[in-house]
């Protein structure tokens, strides 16, 4: 029981919700413990509910947040927080103006899995386009069934957010010999150096054989994709979801895939972990993996260290390295074109 591990102590207690904290990078737990800190590590394997975080972190004055959502009536009841350092690049499950107003600092790790991230990406297209998985599977059950797949090269890419993940994306997909378009309110000169040309989300879904989403999940972005936009894709296209599983219909997609529309489809993000299972997972065509995109040894020492600079920057009273700002938040908002005239600058 979590009640167990919570004790009365003087120590700065961080409790850590993000599963993969400390599991493959041991360093960033051993600095916070020469830091004079108390660490616990999650102690379920999945993102904790509202109850279990408050019974597991009633008494912290940090918290190294993972896919859990925090809502106000759970900032309300930790007490002695001073700090939410999200584990990761995304914050759109934390109530940013409850923690505003008791004085809590919001940090997270900015691009630290983002090379990762775009591995993977491509892994998935690759898999997908190739038929990897299907075939391993396959001949390990004795078969030997050699299914033709799909060149990469000249086909084109749409990447649907082309922030710090879908520029990598683009460098990647640019050493493939594909033509890459980009959508994105704010276009960004550097992507273009790698061949990304702008259009609009319809000409894009129109004009793509691959089309891989990486933008933040908000007012502005949620169900972006649904119906009208899947019918909008080629039949002959892939759909790749590497950033939050809201910016996708659960319902319109399964449509697709059932009547032949979208050829395949790749997801690592979910609406909660582990997800109710979807009917589309068992599909030859979809490929469905545990929300590992950015998690690699090296993302994890990176990023467990960015967490604990921030940490250890409140903990001494100073400026944190990566809070989530204000301008910040204006800035993520006039990215996906949502109004910004009731924002608190």
């Amino acid at each position: 029981m979590v009640g167990a591990i919570v004790s009365r102590t003087s120590k700065w207690v961080v409790a850590s919700s993000a599963v993969t904290f400390g599991r493959f990078a041991e360093g960033p737990v051993r600095r916070l413990e020469e830091a004079g800190c108390e660490v616990r590590l999650n102690p379920y394997g999945r993102p904790l509910t509202k109850g279990e975080m408050v019974e597991f972190a009633g008494d912290a004055r940090a918290i190294i947040l993972g896919n859990d959502p925090l809502p106000a009536s759970v900032i309300k009841r930790l007490r002695k927080l001073r700090i939410i350092a999200r584990y990761g690049v995304g914050f759109d499950g934390v109530d940013l103006a409850e923690a505003r107003a008791r004085n809590i600092q919001v940090t997270y790790a900015p691009a630290t899995n983002r090379e990762e991230t775009a591995d993977f990406t491509m892994g998935l297209i690759l898999d997908l386009e190739r038929h990897i998985s299907q075939m391993i599977i396959s001949t390990r059950s004795g078969g030997w069934d050699k299914i033709a797949g799909t060149s990469l090269y000249g086909k084109t890419i749409g990447i649907v957010g082309v922030g710090q993940i879908g520029s990598a994306v683009a460098r990647r997909a640019m050493g493939f010999g594909m033509d890459i378009l980009g959508y994105d309110i704010v276009q960004r000169n550097e992507p273009t150096i790698y061949g990304v040309i702008y259009t609009t989300l319809n000409d894009l879904l129109r004009r793509s054989d691959v089309v891989t989403i990486h933008t933040p999940l908000n007012d502005g972005t949620r169900n972006l994709i649904g119906a009208r936009e899947l019918r909008m894709m080629k039949d002959s296209a892939i759909l790749i979801n590497t950033a939050r599983a809201g910016i996708v219909r659960h319902d319109a997609l399964n449509k697709a895939l059932l009547e032949g529309r979208l050829r395949g489809f790749a997801t690592d993000v979910f609406d909660r972990e582990p997800p109710i299972h979807q009917p589309y997972y068992d599909y030859e065509n979809v490929l469905v993996t545990p929300h590992v995109a950015g998690n690699t040894y090296e993302s994890s020492e990176r990023m467990g260290n960015v967490v604990v600079d921030n940490i250890l920057a409140v903990k001494d009273g100073v400026e944190p390295p990566d809070p989530v700002t204000s301008q910040l938040l204006y800035e993520s908002a006039v990215s996906m074109g949502l109004n910004t005239g009731d924002m608190l600058l």
